[in-house]
């Protein structure tokens, strides 16, 4: 791989499922990932936003193939990873960690914290056996904030905020270069989210980790990520530099969602955009650009008929939308 190719790349990505509508109805295809493209650079995170429903787990999960994709292709480190088989994709699991939105669910509750994260080592052939093991993973708790005799606790001896901590030890503790974090800090008091988040910017830093960090916190997401995709209903419909895209969003969907984030200044304040209706069910999308119905800037006969595709519109800046030029 080059020094300038992408550590993670996805083409097309689609991720389906085939679903009953309701207890006695027909099967129907619902589109979690509808074609979605995106590369992340090693060092970088992509932060990845969107209401509640709109595929960013699900597209998390499929780059790391805990889901295999319906079409498309997934490229690591330069190598296709689309088709490769359980037994094949084992060696790059360690480089590909994921760190799970509920820090009490991901982890074992009849295993103490520090055989949770030898478990991981053990797996992957890690660090001898032993004290020496016991001393990885003692160093690894501390690594995350947590104290080296800790680690004969079980998971609910601890707050929220420590078990995440453990799942992040676990994570790193294979040495990985590449993480998905998904919605890490929603389950968490606002009191412990900046230390987590602060956590995973230092390991970043330290370790030369690469992130794919999914959120619907755009605060967050702004202060840990180098660029930002916006997904709604399976689609990527913009992608920019943090900067370029909290400064001058230009879909109108992420426009949108930038206006319901407070404004600490009262000197400038932010007009809020309501959009109208909910979100359309995955199982039947609207025509067209799937965001038409709810757009203020929708066009009858133009947003309805045909689906946008991704324009770079600026360096670095791509926007699915007919009317943004």
């Amino acid at each position: 791989m080059s020094d300038d190719a992408p550590l993670v790349e996805a083409r097309g990505l689609r991720t389906t499922f085939r679903v009953r509508r309701g207890m006695f109805g027909a099967e129907a295809t619902l589109r979690a990932v509808d074609g979605v493209s995106l590369s992340i650079r090693a060092g970088e995170t992509l932060g990845l936003v969107g209401e509640s429903g709109c595929g960013k787990s699900t597209l998390g999960r499929t780059v790391l193939r805990l889901l295999d994709p319906s079409d498309g292709s997934i490229a690591f480190e330069g190598r296709d990873i689309t088709k490769l088989s359980q037994s094949a994709l084992r060696p790059v699991r360690r480089r590909m960690q994921m760190i799970f939105q509920d820090p009490y669910a991901s982890l074992n509750p009849r295993m103490r914290v520090g055989e949770i994260v030898a478990e991981a080592l053990e797996i992957h052939g890690i660090g001898g056996a032993g004290r020496e093991r016991a001393d990885r993973v003692e160093a690894l708790l501390q690594r995350v904030g947590l104290r080296a005799d800790q680690a004969s606790r079980y998971p609910h001896e601890f707050s929220g905020g420590q078990r995440q901590r453990v799942g992040i030890a676990r994570a790193i503790a294979v040495e990985p270069r590449f993480i998905v974090a998904d919605e890490p800090i929603s389950a968490l008091d606002v009191s412990i989210q900046a230390q987590i988040v602060n956590l995973l910017k230092d390991l970043q830093e330290e370790l030369g980790l690469t992130y794919l960090f999914v959120a619907h916190d755009l605060k967050i997401v702004e202060y840990l990520s180098h660029r930002v995709a916006v997904m709604y209903l399976g689609r990527v419909v913009e992608q920019a530099p943090a900067a370029g895209l909290y400064g001058e969003p230009l879909h109108p969907y992420t426009r949108a969602l930038l206006s319901a984030v407070p404004v600490p200044d009262p000197a400038r304040p932010r007009r809020r955009l309501v959009l109208s209706g909910d979100v359309p069910s995955p199982l039947d999308p609207p025509s067209g650009c799937t965001f038409h119905p709810r757009c203020p800037m929708a066009k009858k006969g133009v947003c309805d008929a045909e689906s946008p595709a991704l324009r770079e519109l600026r360096p670095g800046h791509v926007v699915a939308c007919h009317l943004v030029d």
